[in-house]
């Protein structure tokens, strides 16, 4: 079931209308490059860029286990993703709040290999055994984010600003 969308007037123009979440799912599978915030033991953020792939109706990114976000998500699982464009006036920004949960499963991983490498071509090729992705001589924790929350911000008239909860 799709979740419900809130457009909140305060922050949208008049006229304005949620997407319908197909709309938003389509976004969220097309986009190249997410920004992940991830909190740092001592409670400072930690924001980096990485690629994404909307599968199953989550998000999932990967990292290698000794980089600060692997590290940082050890402790806290919290995270926020970030896509869309730096332009004031065009585009539709989306923000996807939830927990990052280990994907260890190897038939799992061998089918978001195959959706990484479909999507961003031969150089995001992934074996996979031991429950990580492997690339040249290095491994790759996999993660899924399922939404807690999405916030959508549209760009231009008609500005607007949407957030859809789940479960």
């Amino acid at each position: 079931m799709d979740p419900q969308a809130e457009l909140d007037p305060r922050y949208s123009s008049e006229g304005a209308a949620a997407p319908a979440w197909p709309d938003v799912q389509a976004l969220l599978l097309e986009a190249e490059l997410f920004w992940i915030s991830t909190v740092r033991p001592d409670g400072r953020p930690h924001v980096t860029p990485l690629p994404a792939v909307w599968a199953d109706d989550a998000l999932h990114f990967c990292t290698g286990p000794e980089e600060r976000k692997a590290r940082n998500l050890e402790r806290n699982p919290n995270v926020v993703l970030t896509t869309g464009t730096n332009i004031w006036d065009k585009g539709y920004d989306l923000v996807v709040e939830g927990e990052a949960a280990r994907v260890s499963d190897d038939d799992r991983l061998r089918a978001l290999a195959d959706a990484w490498e479909r999507k961003y071509g031969s150089f995001w090729h992934f074996e996979v055994r031991d429950g990580c992705f492997h690339h040249g001589a290095g491994n790759a924790l996999v993660f899924e984010v399922a939404p807690r929350t999405v916030f959508g911000f549209g760009k231009g008239e008609p500005f607007s600003q949407t957030r859809w909860r789940f479960g």
